[in-house]
Formats: structure tokens, sequence, C-alpha cells
């Protein structure tokens, strides 16, 4: 595939997630679930997976087109030096991540929508926007993963980086209830302590299966040797 099909896809990505940013930057999502003390002194968007995710996105996308700005250059160095720093963002955080916040949104938005979307935020979040950050953002690490080659990391590596995030993310969601006495997300005032533990839990695992489930994708759409740079490099099993 012609190296200018990636930078078209990076370019689109990146520009349709910071617009997504923005908007969710500038209708103050939050506001609507917590107090506005509590908003402003303690976390904002910061406290959503959503919003984490899309900004990691956004990253991403910046990451790969600066990658293929250099590639379209023909700056080889400086792209080998970006290169496995993307591949390991993409098979550690950002496949897994965007899978995740997809499937566990709609799974529990059609249980219980006042679990992870109250209606009151329809009043501020048009559907289409709702879809921009829960829907879209799985079917695009799928097109990522047709169009461009991923060098994958070691699985030790790859998990290693996936643990740290969603240990990082629960310590962070338990900080802010130690601190402003609400959860971010409604569900978790269904759950009892050993019901929010085993919530958890189960949800480090599915990140787990996802992550495998990126590598296993990336294995079937370009075999056990990915060629970047027109070099052959072997896939750490």
């Amino acid at each position: 595939m012609r190296p200018s099909v990636p930078a078209l896809w990076h370019s689109l990505a990146l520009a349709s997630l910071l617009y997504v940013i923005k908007l969710n930057l500038r209708w103050d999502v939050a506001r609507l679930v917590l107090k506005p003390e509590e908003y402003m002194s303690y976390g904002g968007h910061w406290k959503f997976l959503t919003f984490i995710n899309l900004v990691l996105q956004a990253f991403f996308n910046g990451i790969s087109l600066l990658a293929d700005v250099f590639i379209l250059m023909k700056k080889e160095r400086i792209a080998n030096f970006l290169l496995p720093f993307r591949d390991l963002l993409f098979g550690s955080l950002v496949f897994p991540g965007a899978a995740f916040v997809a499937t566990a949104f709609w799974t529990i938005f059609s249980y219980d929508r006042e679990m992870i979307f109250p209606k009151i935020l329809d009043e501020t979040v048009p559907v289409w926007m709702n879809h921009a950050m829960h829907t879209w953002i799985f079917p695009a690490v799928l097109i990522e993963l047709c169009i461009t080659p991923h060098h994958y990391p070691s699985k030790r590596k790859r998990l290693a980086l996936l643990g740290i995030g969603c240990l990082s993310y629960i310590s962070w969601l338990l900080q802010i209830y130690s601190v402003t006495g609400k959860w971010a997300y409604p569900i978790f005032n269904y759950l009892s302590p050993l019901s929010i533990a085993v919530f958890f839990l189960l949800c480090l695992g599915f990140a787990i299966l996802y992550s495998n489930m990126g590598a296993f994708l990336c294995r079937m759409i370009w075999g056990d040797t990915v060629v970047i740079l027109d070099s052959s490099m072997k896939k750490s099993k």
C-alpha cells in the first residue's frame, strides 16, 4: 500500500478526533453529573475513560501522521525512531482502549443507560456526538489495522503497559471518590464494594482479551512478517 494512504487516513482521523475533543470540552458534559465545585476542582473531563481514550487516539494518530510524513520524505532514520513507539502504543493501549470503551459503554447502556450515560445528557450531547465518542472509535482502529502495517510489541511489553494503564485509571477513579464522595460513573452507585472489585477485575480481563485480539487480527491481516520501510521485521511472539 502506498505510504500516502495511511497518511491521508491519519490526517482525517486526527482532525475528526480533535474536533470531537474540542466540542466535548466546550459542552462541559461533566457539569451535568457532578456539582460545579466538584467538577471545577477535581478531574473535570479527565474523570471519564471516554475522554481519556479520545485524547489517546488523537495522540496516536498524531504520532502516526508524523511518522507517515517522514516516510514520504524518505527520512527513514527518523521514522524508524517513531515506529516502535507508535506500535507499542497501538498494541498496548489504543486498540484495547477503543474496543473496551465501545463494548463496555453500549453493553451497560443497553441494560440501563442511567448507569453510564444518564438521559439528562441528551440535552447537551447530540446523538452523532455520542456515536463519535462511543461507537466510531472501534471501527476506526479496525480500519487502522487494515491499512497500516504494525510490528506488534512482545506480549510481555504489551500487557505490562496495558496493566499499568488499567491500574492507573482504577486508582484515579478511587481517588476521585475518596476526595469528592461521588463516583465518576453512576453504575458504581448500584454496586457493593465487593461487586466493584469484581467489576474492575472483569474490566481488566476484557482489556487483556482485546489486546490479544488486536495482535491476532494483525497477524491474520499482515501475516507473521510485517514489512515497514521495505525491511522485514519478525513479529514478537
